[in-house]
């Protein structure tokens, strides 16, 4: 591999092992909630909030896109919060209508603009490989507060604006496919007993094998790394459970 390619690939490294950072350990927190979709549902706003920043500004810098996600993510996470509390029993499905409402809205968005649907599929499955340097520090400051407030994460307080602003840096990175693998498949893993960074580890080493796969057959990197990690998750299966 040559020089510039190794230069090239910094980036989404990078990108890749501070998001093995910051979402694991929230990925953990979703699981031993039971609130699975709250994944999906507040990535997808985050994602439509980023999807509104594209369409109303040409290009907009990385900071303008991840202001309008947190926008929409923190939104999201606070009607999330709010149908935990009023609804317990039916949240997993009323969830399930944050994410279709989500999805929708972005699909109408996508609609009315030339490029729209395009700029929709690359916030569904990123090609991580083109992850800038902006887009990368913003997913590093995240890694930085998950880990500030690692001690609150079981308040509800604290776990839905960490869990909303996370997710505000990490899609329009990673894509929500990504995202949603890198949040489930560790956390699978831990809760097989293993230990956070072992989880994290074998996450960054999935997300290493995608991008390989990726680099070497051309592929859309995304849906590689995704698919790796999805294959991380099922692997979780053949662990005996043990204490955490």
């Amino acid at each position: 591999m040559s020089p510039d390619a190794l230069v090239w690939l910094a980036a989404p490294v990078a990108a890749l092992a501070v998001a093995c950072l910051a979402l694991v350990p929230l990925g953990a927190q979703v699981l031993a909630r039971g609130v699975v979709f709250i994944d999906l549902a507040v990535a997808q706003v985050a994602a439509c909030g980023a999807l509104t920043c594209a369409l109303a500004l040409d290009h907009p810098p990385a900071w303008a896109t991840a202001l309008a996600a947190s926008a929409a993510a923190l939104a999201g996470a606070a009607a999330v919060r709010a149908i935990a509390r009023r609804a317990p029993r039916q949240r997993e499905a009323l969830i399930g209508l944050v994410y279709v409402a989500g999805a929708s809205i972005a699909v109408l968005a996508a609609a009315q603009a030339p490029h729209g649907r395009e700029l929709l599929t690359a916030l569904l499955a990123a090609d991580v490989l083109w992850a800038p340097w902006p887009a990368t520090a913003l997913l590093a400051g995240a890694a930085l507060l998950v880990a500030l407030a690692a001690g609150r994460l079981r308040r509800d307080a604290w776990f839905y604006p960490v869990f909303a602003l996370a997710l505000s840096a990490a899609v329009p990175a990673l894509g929500l496919y990504l995202v949603f693998a890198l949040l489930i498949a560790p956390a699978l893993w831990l809760a097989r007993g293993l230990r956070l960074v072992g989880a994290q580890a074998l996450a960054a080493l999935a997300c290493a094998l995608g991008l390989a796969l990726s680099w070497a057959r051309d592929w859309p990197s995304g849906a590689c790394v995704a698919l790796a990690l999805c294959g991380l998750g099922l692997m979780a299966l053949l662990r005996r459970e043990g204490p955490a």
